[in-house]
Parts: structure tokens; sequence; C-alpha cells
């Protein structure tokens, strides 16, 4: 894992994004144990407060989970089907979007997915 100052990204942030792309593409598997927030923070050279944060946000939505006294664990099961209902929900956005640069409204878009017909 890298950080980038020069991205106005925040640390935590950027790296909150490169471990669930690490989740995304099996480099951490589920059930598998992340590096300690001061072991990581020496690692890469930057304060453990900026990791814990990184941590607490994955751990809020679903994708690590923190066992007290043991450390923290990229969560089984509901962080895959997480991702992949966030990348579903990404492509459909993108789908609206394109959608609607057509001339098509979202009440139109709304019916269709409710079981309407389109209005192509």
């Amino acid at each position: 894992m890298q950080h980038d100052y020069r991205d106005g990204r925040p640390i935590y942030v950027q790296l909150s994004e490169q471990l669930r792309n690490q989740i995304l593409v099996g480099a951490l598997a589920e059930g598998e144990q992340l590096p300690s927030v001061r072991e990581l923070a020496g690692r890469l050279a930057i304060n453990p407060n900026t990791i814990g944060r990184a941590y607490r946000e994955l751990e809020r939505e679903g994708w690590l989970v923190s066992v007290p006294g043991k450390g923290v664990y990229v969560q089984k099961g509901k962080a895959a089907s997480f991702a992949h209902r966030k990348q579903l929900l990404e492509t459909l956005d993108h789908l609206i979007a394109e959608l609607e640069s057509t001339g098509m409204s979202r009440e139109e878009i709304i019916a269709h997915l409710e079981g309407g017909k389109s209005h192509a």
C-alpha cells in the first residue's frame, strides 16, 4: 500500500480504497487478519490514527470486523456481497445517467424498473 500526498483526498480515504480493492481482487482473503494499526503505521510511516480511521471506516461499511484483543479481519461473506452490490449499483448509476442524457426522465426510468413499459 502507498499514499500520495499530492492526491487531494485524505490519506485514510486513499488507504480505505486500496484495502477495498485488495479485498475485491482477492489479495486480502475473507477471514484474513490485517496488520495491527501500529504495525501498518510503521510500515507506511504515517500516523496510527490515520490507519485506525481507515480501519473504522471499512468496518462501518462492512468490509472489516474488529475482534477485541485479537485484531482486525476481512469480514467473511458480507464484504464480498457488499462489494458486488456496490459495483452493480455504480453500474446502475452510470446507466441511469446515460438514459437521462438521451432525454429519458427519471420518472420513466423508475416506471421501467417497477415493471412498466419501456419508453424507448
